[in-house]
């Protein structure tokens, strides 16, 4: 009987050069569209952005010991609070390089949150963990992290370049979503039909067949959905502006607290990744247990490390990122090495005009074709995560849980401006206040409740390698 051999990279497993080299750019292509955006709304550098961007990915991966592959990038959580500091009236004066520093300082300040928070998880144990944060509660997360980006992939998706004329937006449009079908279509056939070692770059894959398709519609309807020109300079050498924190209260006040709503989707990306990395290890008939899920602590403290180092150095603050660990669960890559790699890669492409400008060539229809696939994976992973710890959804507790972070998360998202709901006078993240809205349920409902301990339960091989 003729068996497929399971290809993929677990954590402390090194590829060779030139496959190493293309994971790294695969990492890299699906952190650069929201790392990218967060520093353009935020008014910060975007050459900064970047290579903090790789630095701290690299400061996490060293402070946690090389034990968790995630890589780390900008927060759309954290938007609202440094724009707040960035066009407050107190501020109005300063340049703005001045008010990005005064920003670094809230930035600096909430990598101490998460490196707190990560403290005491690894003080109290897993126990703790389980009662404060669910699966019910981390599960659910997950997939509103992956629904609420919806709307940014499909908008992605019908984009279209901003010199188009207005008589000709109409089939501009028609042609973007031409691109983005291709590049969404070819993608999943790359990742379903490929073989071997091919199987691990389906996004590359699909981002090259959407960016030929992109250059080929161009050159025939003289449409420039690829521009080689974004950043115009002189000189093909630029280092990034780096900016220092200058310590302010009103900053400490307005973003050090988004900190702790960031804990519970960092949670869901450790569980997520332990389901995924020891169910390849199983398929790779290894013996070794990958222990990721009791390394939520550790995770925290990495992570604070990591905003710690961005906000020093002028860049947003941030968390590890969903899309770049849809695309290990896609791809079976969650090799330590290759997000070192990507994250050097990274410094290196902030530094030069050109290496920045290729990426932002990409077309921003073949970002949402691709998007779309990732963006549901991140919801799937959710799903997966309840799946794997075998939550009872006929529960009226769990169900109560699931169905109040769902619907304050995706419709806090999609029905007030910038995702911020109005409340109490005050405005609200929509997945912040979700987040802790279901942890606080769960605790509620939790009382006069026996404890029931969660019990894995076994999923499906053929569920998780189809995804």
């Amino acid at each position: 009987m003729k068996t497929n051999k399971v290809v993929g990279y677990l954590p402390d497993e090194r590829p060779p050069f030139i496959e190493l080299i293309l994971f790294a750019l695969q990492q890299i292509v699906v952190m650069f569209p929201a790392t990218v955006l967060v520093a353009l709304i935020t008014g910060f550098h975007v050459s900064t952005t970047i290579f903090a961007s790789g630095l701290a990915t690299l400061g996490f991966i060293l402070i946690t010991g090389k034990k968790l592959p995630l890589y780390y990038g900008s927060s759309f959580s954290y938007i609202a609070a440094i724009a707040s500091i960035m066009s407050a009236e107190a501020f109005a004066g300063y340049s703005l390089n001045e008010r990005i520093s005064v920003a670094q300082f809230g930035i600096v300040m909430s990598g101490f949150v998460s490196i707190i928070a990560g403290i005491i998880i690894q003080k109290t144990g897993k126990k703790f963990i389980d009662k404060v944060l669910p699966p019910t509660v981390t599960g659910s997360i997950a997939i509103i992290i992956g629904l609420s980006l919806a709307a940014n992939a499909m908008g992605n998706a019908a984009s279209i370049p901003e010199n188009v004329a207005e008589a000709s937006q109409s089939i501009a449009t028609s042609y973007a979503w031409i691109i983005a079908i291709v590049t969404l279509i070819s993608t999943i056939i790359y990742s379903v039909y490929l073989k071997g070692k091919l199987s691990q770059l389906p996004i590359l894959f699909g981002l090259f067949t959407g960016y030929f398709t992109a250059l080929i519609i161009g050159t025939i309807t003289g449409i420039n959905f690829v521009n080689f020109s974004t950043i115009e300079s002189s000189s093909i050498l630029n280092l990034p502006i780096f900016t220092f924190p200058k310590p302010t209260w009103a900053a400490v006040v307005a973003i050090m607290p988004i900190a702790i709503a960031t804990i519970p989707e960092s949670t869901a990306h450790v569980y997520q990744l332990d389901t995924y990395v020891n169910d390849l290890a199983k398929k790779k008939g290894s013996t070794k247990r990958y222990d990721i899920e009791n390394k939520l602590g550790l995770n925290l403290i990495g992570d604070g490390i990591a905003d710690i180092i961005s906000g020093f150095i002028g860049g947003p603050a941030g968390t590890n990122y969903g899309e770049n660990l849809s695309t290990m669960a896609i791809s079976k890559n969650f090799s330590v090495p290759v997000l070192i790699a990507a994250s050097i890669i990274t410094m290196i492409i902030s530094c030069f005009t050109p290496l920045i400008n290729l990426i932002y060539s990409i077309p921003n229809a073949v970002i949402g074709g691709l998007s779309i696939y990732l963006y549901g994976v991140i919801a799937a992973q959710g799903i997966t995560i309840m799946m794997d710890k075998g939550v009872d959804m006929f529960s009226s507790k769990n169900l109560a849980v699931i169905a109040v972070i769902l619907i304050v998360g995706l419709g806090g998202t999609y029905n007030f401006e910038g995702g911020m709901i109005p409340m109490f006078g005050t405005e609200l993240p929509a997945l912040a206040t979700a987040a802790i809205v279901g942890i606080l349920l769960n605790l509620i409902l939790s009382f006069g409740n026996e404890e029931v301990e969660i019990v894995s339960a076994p999923v499906k091989e053929e569920n998780l390698s189809n995804i």
